[in-house]
């Protein structure tokens, strides 16, 4: 019987998993440079979709020192089935929450020793806490890059139309389709065929590893579901330039049709909890 694939990494949510990193990883605090390491690994602790920097305690110019008192151990019945890049915590493994000490300056928390054998003398890192990385001599933004996902943009003259309530917010024939392993197909809409009149920008940013940063925009008229109902990548990365200037909205929140037929809503990590509980496994799209 065949193996589907998706339904089958859904199922390696689940667990621990660890990459070796091929490349000298270097990171910074406060300017100086605190991570050197020929010996990282990539760690995807269970139900976290984006990994983590681990490096061997010894290539640390810092003190780890064990946090004090001790978070308690999440309830993983509370958590969502998957869990997306936007903290560090709550830790999914069984392990040690620790501090990070350069000098006089703490990092609290910032730190995992992880209990498992196959992680043994390494100390998982929050990439947040940390002024920039250097994977060899590129900077890296965001969080770290899976080495098991990629991105292509492809053109298309299919008939692109988004709606939210009734609205159209955009409809064009030149989209170009952002195609991200494991994740919906993002459809970016050239800003001339998006109706900018029925949306405000918004004061929120966000970062993605591949694409850059972005910038959103909400519709005019207010509504919570319509709040950073789409977004815009001013200076993407490399991976994603030719999607420049161009507007995606969420598939999980907005009407999507193409040619005339309804897409369906996809499940991700941008789902409620509830949307996410109630979903078949292969309904997840978890990238």
């Amino acid at each position: 019987m065949a193996l589907s694939m998706r339904a089958h990494l859904a199922d390696a949510v689940g667990q621990l998993a660890i990459e070796p990193v091929r490349f000298r990883l270097r990171a910074y605090l406060d300017g100086a440079p605190v991570v050197d390491t020929h010996g990282g690994m990539l760690v995807w602790e269970p139900r976290r979709i984006v990994p983590v920097y681990a490096a061997p305690e010894a290539d640390l110019q810092l003190e780890v020192q064990a946090t004090e008192p001790q978070p308690d151990p999440p309830s993983l019945d509370g958590l969502p089935r998957l869990l997306g890049p936007d903290s560090f915590e709550p830790h999914t493994t069984p392990g040690v929450v620790v501090d990070l000490v350069a000098g006089r300056r703490r990092v609290p928390r910032a730190g995992f020793r992880p209990a498992d054998p196959d992680l043994a003398g390494l100390v998982i890192l929050d990439f947040a806490a940390f002024d920039h990385w250097l994977a060899e001599d590129e900077e890296l933004v965001g969080h770290p890059h899976d080495p098991f996902k990629r991105i292509d943009v492809l053109h298309s003259r299919r008939h692109v139309e988004v709606s939210l309530g009734g609205t159209v917010l955009a409809e064009t024939d030149q989209a170009l389709l952002l195609v991200e392993t494991l994740l919906p197909i993002r459809y970016y809409i050239p800003p001339a065929d998006v109706h900018r009149s029925r949306l405000t920008p918004s004061d929120t940013r966000s970062t993605c590893a591949y694409k850059g940063h972005a910038s959103y925009l909400s519709t005019i008229d207010g509504r919570e579901d319509g709040r950073d109902v789409g977004w815009t990548y001013p200076d993407p990365l490399d991976d994603a330039v030719p999607v420049r200037d161009h507007v995606a909205f969420w598939n999980e929140r907005t009407d999507i049709r193409v040619d005339g037929v309804l897409q369906r809503r996809p499940v991700t990590p941008w789902s409620t909890p509830a949307e996410q509980a109630s979903a078949a496994t292969d309904r997840l799209e978890f990238g």
